[in-house]
């Protein structure tokens, strides 16, 4: 195992770990979830049931599972700001006329960046013990991630239902390889929440519905990433200038305190994404979108969503500040609107015209 954990540092992971295959304990938690539909229109959620819960029946002869956590936290805004990072993430929350992607997001798409380097480390194994049966993962199929990492070591299940690590927060994505080799089990750690509730009291949308629990529905990762219909109105002042995800319930976690700069350049954050012109990104036309998010994850939800999301967030600025600018790209684009994209907009220059006449009065 040392010599695994060699070549996993080599290529570019913090930590490994080996986790059994019985889930047995997790299933009554997954299936409640689904019962509840906190899983929204992630349909394939439903449709894999408990083979998430049963690594061997999603690939058989599975004896075993590797994990692998890669910190992403961008190695520039870690330069600059050191542990004032989370300081600088909420000043930009708070700018109206600023648009916000999920950390995570501002690099490269992760999924290709795992897949790759778990691939590679199964090779080096491989030429080591001779040919075995392996699959890499990540984030890619029924597969109950932060179970396995929490069983192997990685850290443990968060109240915001992430991994957490004490030497390395949240910020990091996790991988994994299933095996049909019995390499040793790595020793879980314990759990170190305590009392704290911080990140339920902050979600924007009360998404965190239980410690432990999220409705997706709620959440504005789903309405942002994951949903393709109309967000809800509701909930579309809560999403402020979150454009692309929300890292709120890790901003605001003590353990994120110690979070580690990626070791990877493909996490270094696109300079569009990481100054977050709002007009700016507004603009791009959907083979400048495209052109701009070649490999990087925001790429799959399209140039429609992405303006969906755009307009909600430009909704909000222009609630808290005028800007003619913004309220003439918003009516430029509303003759050729899809009508999704046209109910938004509309609903932000109304969010507009309510808020400059409240100022009036």
């Amino acid at each position: 195992m040392a010599q695994l954990r060699g070549w996993a540092l080599e290529l570019g992971f913090s930590q490994i770990g080996v986790a059994d295959i019985d889930l047995a304990s997790a299933e009554p938690g997954l299936e409640a979830w689904l019962a509840a539909g906190f899983h929204g229109g992630m349909h394939y959620m439903q449709a894999h049931g408990l083979k998430r819960a049963r690594p061997a029946e999603l690939v058989p002869g599975t004896v075993r599972v590797l994990t692998a956590r890669m910190d992403y936290l961008p190695r520039l805004a870690f330069a600059d700001s050191g542990a004032d990072w989370q300081a600088i993430e909420w000043r930009r929350l708070a700018d109206p006329q600023r648009a916000q992607v999920s950390i995570y997001a501002r690099g490269r798409d992760y999924h290709k960046v795992l897949r790759s380097r778990l691939q590679q480390l199964a090779e080096r194994l491989a030429q080591a013990v001779g040919p075995f049966g392996h699959r890499v993962f990540t984030d890619s199929a029924p597969v109950l991630e932060v179970e396995l990492a929490s069983r192997s070591g990685i850290g443990w299940r968060g109240k915001h239902t992430l991994t957490l690590h004490r030497e390395a927060g949240s910020m990091f994505f996790l991988g994994e390889i299933y095996i049909d080799l019995p390499l040793p089990l790595s020793e879980p750690v314990s759990a170190h929440c305590g009392q704290c509730s911080a990140c339920l009291d902050v979600c924007p949308t009360q998404a965190i519905v239980a410690p432990y629990r999220v409705d997706a529905r709620r959440c504005i990762s789903y309405l942002t990433i994951e949903s393709d219909e109309a967000i809800p109105e509701e909930l579309r002042p809560a999403i402020g200038n979150r454009v692309y995800g929300c890292d709120d319930c890790q901003l605001v976690c003590p353990w994120n305190k110690f979070a580690q700069a990626a070791v990877v350049a493909d996490f270094d954050a696109r300079p569009a994404l990481r100054d977050g012109d709002l007009l700016r990104l507004w603009n791009w036309d959907e083979a400048e979108f495209l052109r701009q998010m070649e490999g990087s994850a925001i790429r799959r939800i399209g140039h429609q969503r992405w303006r969906r999301n755009l307009a909600v967030v430009i909704g909000n600025a222009l609630r808290a500040t005028d800007s003619p600018a913004l309220r003439a790209a918003l009516q430029a684009a509303l003759p050729g609107a899809t009508p999704l994209l046209a109910e938004h907009i509309e609903w932000a220059l109304r969010t507009d015209s309510a808020a400059s006449a409240t100022a009036a009065g």
